[in-house]
Protein backbone atom coordinates (compact mmCIF):
# COMPACT_ATOMS: atom_id res chain seq x y z
CA UNK A 1 0.00 0.00 0.00
CA UNK A 2 0.95 3.47 -0.54
CA UNK A 3 0.63 6.63 0.93
CA UNK A 4 -0.82 9.92 -0.16
CA UNK A 5 -0.75 13.16 2.75
CA UNK A 6 -1.29 10.30 5.12
CA UNK A 7 -4.10 8.56 4.08
CA UNK A 8 -3.25 4.33 2.97
CA UNK A 9 -4.62 3.65 -0.71
CA UNK A 10 -4.68 0.36 -2.71
CA UNK A 11 -3.45 0.88 -5.97
CA UNK A 12 -5.66 -0.57 -8.56
CA UNK A 13 -5.15 -2.07 -12.14
CA UNK A 14 -8.44 -0.83 -13.57
CA UNK A 15 -9.21 2.80 -13.96
CA UNK A 16 -12.47 2.23 -15.99
CA UNK A 17 -13.51 -0.47 -13.39
CA UNK A 18 -12.76 1.65 -10.43
CA UNK A 19 -14.37 5.08 -11.73
CA UNK A 20 -17.92 2.53 -12.69
CA UNK A 21 -18.01 0.85 -9.59
CA UNK A 22 -17.39 4.67 -7.74
CA UNK A 23 -20.51 6.04 -10.23
CA UNK A 24 -22.67 2.94 -9.25
CA UNK A 25 -22.20 3.63 -5.55
CA UNK A 26 -22.56 7.12 -5.75
CA UNK A 27 -26.09 6.37 -7.70
CA UNK A 28 -27.08 3.93 -4.79
CA UNK A 29 -26.49 6.18 -2.36
CA UNK A 30 -28.79 8.50 -3.47
CA UNK A 31 -25.98 11.50 -5.02
CA UNK A 32 -26.13 13.52 -8.49
CA UNK A 33 -22.28 13.76 -8.54
CA UNK A 34 -19.47 12.24 -7.90
CA UNK A 35 -15.36 12.94 -7.73
CA UNK A 36 -13.04 10.45 -9.16
CA UNK A 37 -9.52 10.73 -8.32
CA UNK A 38 -7.72 9.12 -11.05
CA UNK A 39 -8.97 9.04 -14.60
CA UNK A 40 -7.63 8.25 -18.33
CA UNK A 41 -8.42 9.02 -21.54
CA UNK A 42 -10.07 5.54 -22.00
CA UNK A 43 -12.29 6.48 -19.11
CA UNK A 44 -13.37 9.92 -20.95
CA UNK A 45 -14.11 8.66 -23.78
CA UNK A 46 -15.96 6.31 -22.59
CA UNK A 47 -18.44 8.73 -20.35
CA UNK A 48 -18.16 10.77 -23.94
CA UNK A 49 -20.29 7.88 -25.03
CA UNK A 50 -22.43 7.54 -22.16
CA UNK A 51 -23.01 11.26 -22.37
CA UNK A 52 -24.34 10.86 -25.89
CA UNK A 53 -26.39 8.28 -24.67
CA UNK A 54 -27.84 10.71 -21.76
CA UNK A 55 -26.58 8.62 -18.92
CA UNK A 56 -24.27 10.30 -17.95
CA UNK A 57 -25.50 14.34 -17.83
CA UNK A 58 -21.91 15.70 -18.06
CA UNK A 59 -18.28 15.05 -16.64
CA UNK A 60 -15.76 17.71 -16.13
CA UNK A 61 -11.82 17.23 -15.53
CA UNK A 62 -9.95 19.56 -13.23
CA UNK A 63 -6.58 18.77 -12.76
CA UNK A 64 -5.98 15.31 -11.48
CA UNK A 65 -9.61 14.94 -10.68
CA UNK A 66 -12.68 14.47 -13.20
CA UNK A 67 -16.16 15.41 -11.93
CA UNK A 68 -19.18 13.17 -13.06
CA UNK A 69 -22.90 14.03 -13.22
CA UNK A 70 -24.95 11.05 -13.08
CA UNK A 71 -27.85 11.79 -15.92
CA UNK A 72 -30.41 8.64 -16.30
CA UNK A 73 -28.96 5.72 -15.50
CA UNK A 74 -30.10 2.76 -13.49
CA UNK A 75 -26.75 0.57 -14.13
CA UNK A 76 -23.25 0.83 -15.57
CA UNK A 77 -20.02 -1.76 -14.58
CA UNK A 78 -16.95 -2.72 -16.78
CA UNK A 79 -17.16 -5.88 -18.49
CA UNK A 80 -14.16 -8.19 -17.28
CA UNK A 81 -12.36 -10.15 -18.64
CA UNK A 82 -12.83 -8.24 -21.61
CA UNK A 83 -14.10 -10.68 -24.26
CA UNK A 84 -12.93 -10.11 -28.07
CA UNK A 85 -16.21 -10.33 -30.00
CA UNK A 86 -16.97 -10.20 -33.51
CA UNK A 87 -20.75 -9.13 -35.25
CA UNK A 88 -22.21 -12.59 -35.11
CA UNK A 89 -21.03 -12.82 -31.42
CA UNK A 90 -22.53 -9.47 -29.87
CA UNK A 91 -26.11 -10.63 -29.54
CA UNK A 92 -24.69 -13.02 -27.13
CA UNK A 93 -23.49 -10.33 -25.05
CA UNK A 94 -26.33 -8.02 -25.30
CA UNK A 95 -28.59 -11.05 -23.75
CA UNK A 96 -26.07 -10.91 -20.92
CA UNK A 97 -25.16 -7.48 -19.87
CA UNK A 98 -28.50 -5.85 -20.97
CA UNK A 99 -31.44 -6.08 -19.50
CA UNK A 100 -33.53 -5.91 -22.71
CA UNK A 101 -33.01 -6.22 -26.37
CA UNK A 102 -33.42 -1.97 -26.97
CA UNK A 103 -32.43 -1.19 -23.45
CA UNK A 104 -28.63 -0.06 -22.99
CA UNK A 105 -25.33 0.33 -24.58
CA UNK A 106 -22.20 -2.08 -24.42
CA UNK A 107 -19.00 -0.09 -25.86
CA UNK A 108 -16.42 -2.09 -27.92
CA UNK A 109 -12.82 -0.84 -28.14
CA UNK A 110 -11.98 -1.59 -31.82
CA UNK A 111 -9.14 -0.83 -34.16
CA UNK A 112 -11.65 2.47 -35.37
CA UNK A 113 -12.13 3.44 -31.56
CA UNK A 114 -14.71 3.38 -28.66
CA UNK A 115 -18.21 2.81 -30.91
CA UNK A 116 -21.79 1.27 -29.60
CA UNK A 117 -22.54 -1.99 -30.22
CA UNK A 118 -25.20 -0.75 -32.37
CA UNK A 119 -22.54 1.12 -34.55
CA UNK A 120 -20.73 -2.36 -34.48
CA UNK A 121 -23.67 -4.10 -36.40
CA UNK A 122 -24.05 -1.05 -38.85
CA UNK A 123 -20.17 -1.28 -39.76
CA UNK A 124 -20.15 -4.97 -39.22
CA UNK A 125 -16.95 -4.50 -36.66
CA UNK A 126 -15.85 -6.43 -33.91
CA UNK A 127 -13.43 -5.53 -31.09
CA UNK A 128 -12.88 -5.81 -27.27
CA UNK A 129 -16.38 -5.26 -24.75
CA UNK A 130 -15.17 -2.91 -22.61
CA UNK A 131 -18.54 -1.71 -20.66
CA UNK A 132 -22.05 -1.99 -20.25
CA UNK A 133 -24.74 1.05 -19.30
CA UNK A 134 -28.30 0.91 -19.10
Amino acid sequence: MLTYGGKKNKMSQDIVADALNKIMNSKRAGKKEVEIQVHSKLLTSILAIAKLKGYVESYKTEGTKLNVKIGKLNACNAIKPRFMVSTDEIEKYIKRFLPAKNIGVLIISTSRGLITHQTAFEKNIGGSLIAYFY
